[in-house]
């Protein structure tokens, strides 16, 4: 799970510190003392580290958290603040042309997962009523132009190709012919990696840039590389100049330390990143949201946003319908399960979940959701509508025909019990699905 080792660490701190009625000086250098290494051990820059230590330091000791009603919630605040201008302060947005199309150039070493990003940026605009055109570049890497149809077919986007024959730079021009003729508005160009940064490299992305001018240039980088994915970033961007980074792998990194570093060593914003392999894990960045997650108060509006995707509107609008008047049935419960497997995997939507992202991860059962649905399949039409009359005997039918013990039924009818009682007390606030996710997250079987 993405900045696990260091919110665990970082919210140890912060626990120490709300004990504390008043903080001395020495209370104040202690807890930093610990949050920098922490942020050492998640491989931050040890320049970044620094400067934020001292930053954070100096405001901590000042007059604001001394006469705090209280002050170990506002060293936590102090940390949040600073987190989020450490990353870029807000949201960056990709700019378009004026001039269609927009051409957006993909860079950066491979095996970092350019190719890849490349699709998911084109499905995420194509969701934005985009027409996005990927135009395969790469014509060393074997079978790199397949990798690249393979993807486009995977997120319906065209692919444009002229073999491994032709200079990279001829076929970028010719791509972006073809977009115009064809009525594309997005051009994406994928281009060459190697394993290392090299001259040969760098001259072939120049002239490819000099041949298309790309609106923005993108650098791909790989979130498990850690301080290397920095390196690279400040290379690139002396060598070619760039708009904005795409951060991969960002949830089988456990450390974090290229999100936290990138932007203040480089001035590049991280614009997107990748949390694993399909389309919809694949997010705009927002450094607010991010802090709030490694300080483990959660990304409720992530979750919304993944909610709002997953669930069918006029289903949505039912099932509040029967949240509201206690008539929720499992049938109902199973549909909300089958809702809840398209918002990507549990240990990331656990991540969203405020006090939720300490976790450990082998506390998480992936499994569970498939469990809950062979136990009530195995149940009759009448049985979902009214679990009540499920004695001893239909229990061990269940279980047998779903291949589940029977203490896991009696616990699933526990849970949909609670759930349904939860649901009589819902009231206005929020908007009403990402709410009825929210609240419903805690009933649900994801933990063992």
């Amino acid at each position: 799970m993405a900045f696990q080792n260091l919110g665990e660490k970082l919210q140890n701190v912060f626990k120490k510190l709300r004990g504390k009625g008043r903080l001395s000086e020495k209370d104040v250098r202690d807890a930093m003392r610990e949050v920098r290494l922490a942020l050492l051990e998640a491989d931050v820059n040890f320049r970044v580290v620094k400067d934020f230590v001292n930053t954070l330091t100096e405001k901590a000791i000042g007059h604001t958290v001394h006469e705090a009603i209280n002050p170990g919630q506002q060293v936590i605040k102090l940390v949040e603040l600073e987190l989020i201008e450490l990353m870029g302060s807000t949201q960056s947005k990709l700019t378009f042309s004026s001039k269609s199309p927009t051409v957006y150039m993909a860079v950066g070493l491979q095996g970092a997962g350019k190719t890849t990003s490349c699709g998911k940026l084109a499905g995420h605009m194509r969701k934005q009523g985009k027409r996005p055109l990927l135009v395969a570049c790469d014509i060393y890497r074997p079978a790199a132009i397949k990798q690249l149809q393979v993807v486009g077919k995977t997120y319906d986007i065209p692919v444009f190709d002229m073999g491994d024959k032709v200079d990279p730079a001829v076929i970028a021009a010719k791509g972006i012919e073809h977009a115009k003729a064809n009525g594309h508005d997005i051009v994406l160009v994928d281009t060459a990696g190697r394993l290392h940064i090299d001259e040969a490299l760098m001259d072939e992305l120049a002239r490819i840039k000099q041949s298309i001018r790309p609106q923005e240039i993108l650098l791909v980088v790989d979130a498990m590389t850690g301080q290397d994915a920095v390196n690279v970033a400040k290379t690139f961007d002396e060598k070619l100049g760039l708009d904005g980074i795409i951060v991969t792998k960002l949830d089988s990194d456990t450390r974090g330390g290229a999100v936290l570093s990138v932007k203040a060593v480089t001035g590049k914003p991280v614009k997107y990143v990748g949390m694993g392999e399909k389309l919809d894990d694949f997010d705009v960045f927002h450094p607010d949201r991010m802090a709030s997650r490694i300080l483990g108060m959660g990304d409720v509006l992530s979750l919304i946003d993944k909610a709002q995707q997953a669930f069918d509107e006029k289903e949505a609008e039912a099932l509040q319908k029967k949240m509201m008047g206690g008539t929720l049935t499992l049938d109902d419960y199973l549909t909300q399960m089958q809702q809840v497997k398209k918002m990507g995997s549990l240990k990331d939507i656990l991540g969203m979940m405020p006090g939720m992202g300490a976790i450990n991860e082998a506390d998480i059962d992936e499994k569970a959701l498939v469990y809950v649905e062979a136990i009530i399949q195995s149940m009759t039409k009448k049985e979902r509508v009214n679990p009540e009359i499920l004695n001893g005997s239909r229990k061990r039918r269940i279980a047998a025909g779903s291949g589940r013990t029977i203490q896991e039924v009696n616990r699933l009818l526990k849970q949909f019990e609670e759930m349904r009682k939860m649901m009589k007390q819902f009231t206005g606030g929020m908007n009403k699905k990402g709410k009825a996710m929210k609240d419903m997250m805690g009933k649900l079987p994801f933990l063992s």
